[in-house]
């Protein structure tokens, strides 16, 4: 039987974790790998962030454990022997769910490394299923080729996705769009998908959702704007929020929209980063957010003071958001939450 014919659903991002789940770079894999030094600064700065929130279980391979053990350690911090090779553990790693009498289960997508971009990723695909049978967790496989950076859930029954992301032919080409929400509702206990039209300008995740909007509440979503015309991310920002005002959730409410201005553009190795304040992460009673400092200064602050307003009850932890960007992806990218059983 599917997940949602046994009670399953996906629960949003916000609700309690029994801890969070993030694999270690591994520097022969890496974009700039003569940065290993730098970008494992930035991930031990993000582990002992989230560390004084909730438990952190560090995924690293053999050779790894000596020298992420001496970057990390820590009481919250547990490190396991997963053999891997991309970092972005958002993406090959399980959606938790959970059942109405508080049981937990995972889904396992089908990963390729974002449409084949990196070879082998034979190793990451099995990422998801070796994390499951080292926590004795129920697995279900979904037929389908997905990253957890695609999608967000409000835990009402909506989902926000790309189809620059979902609908691409590097993903499912054998799928159409209604096949593919069909997989969603079955595995996630969605009802309804609001589907934007694209990602941030120089995304090679092909639009992932989690650089652009995210649910703060139900009926509540937070998006990333650009208020530069010139700037290419202008025109896709104005779409996104023109598709936000005519929607309605599944529960029939139109959302109200909470605007983050975008922080300046970045280019590295003639590549423009994908910058953005939406790639923060939930975690037990805070949030994780990256920040870009320099000429951002002014964004990471209206960016920092918007959650604080928008989220009271949590606090509000800032990680440099520069230390692993160049390699594609931020603080969200990093994680995986393990919701907590209600038991």
């Amino acid at each position: 039987m599917l997940p949602k014919q046994l009670g399953y659903k996906m629960p949003p991002e916000w609700e309690k974790h029994e801890r969070t789940l993030i694999s270690w770079p591994v520097q022969a894999s890496m974009c700039f790998p003569e940065d290993y030094e730098t970008v494992s600064e930035g991930y031990a700065e993000i582990i002992k962030a989230m560390a004084e929130f909730e438990p952190v279980t560090v995924l690293v391979n053999d050779d790894q454990y000596d020298f992420v053990t001496k970057k990390v350690i820590g009481d919250h911090i547990q490190l396991i022997k997963v053999e891997h090779s991309d970092a972005w553990l958002r993406d090959n790693g399980p959606t938790f769910i959970i059942d109405k009498q508080g049981n937990r289960a995972a889904v396992n997508w089908q990963f390729n490394a974002w449409g084949e971009k990196y070879t082998p990723y034979d190793l990451d695909n099995e990422v998801a299923p070796k994390i499951l049978e080292h926590f004795g967790i129920k697995r279900f496989d979904a037929p389908v080729v997905m990253e957890g950076g695609s999608i967000h859930v409000d835990g009402e029954g909506t989902l926000i996705t790309t189809e620059e992301c979902l609908l691409n032919i590097n993903r499912n080409s054998k799928l159409k769009r209604e096949q593919i929400e069909e997989i969603l509702c079955d595995f996630l206990n969605v009802e309804k998908i609001i589907w934007l039209k694209r990602g941030l300008s120089g995304d090679e995740t092909d639009g992932h959702v989690d650089n652009i909007a995210c649910f703060a509440a139900p009926g509540k979503v937070i998006l990333q704007v650009c208020s530069d015309p010139e700037d290419e991310n202008y025109e896709i920002t104005i779409e996104n929020l023109e598709i936000l005002k005519n929607a309605t959730d599944a529960k029939g409410r139109p959302f109200e929209i909470i605007q983050i201005q975008q922080p300046p553009k970045r280019v590295f190795a003639e590549q423009r980063l994908t910058l953005s304040y939406l790639n923060f992460y939930f975690v037990n009673g805070g949030i994780i957010l990256p920040i870009f400092g320099d000429d951002a200064k002014e964004t990471d602050r209206m960016a920092e003071e918007v959650l604080a307003n928008t989220f009271p009850d949590r606090r509000i932890r800032t990680v440099n958001g520069m230390a692993i960007i160049k390699e594609g992806g931020n603080v969200h990218c990093t994680t995986q939450q393990m919701i907590a059983e209600e038991k």
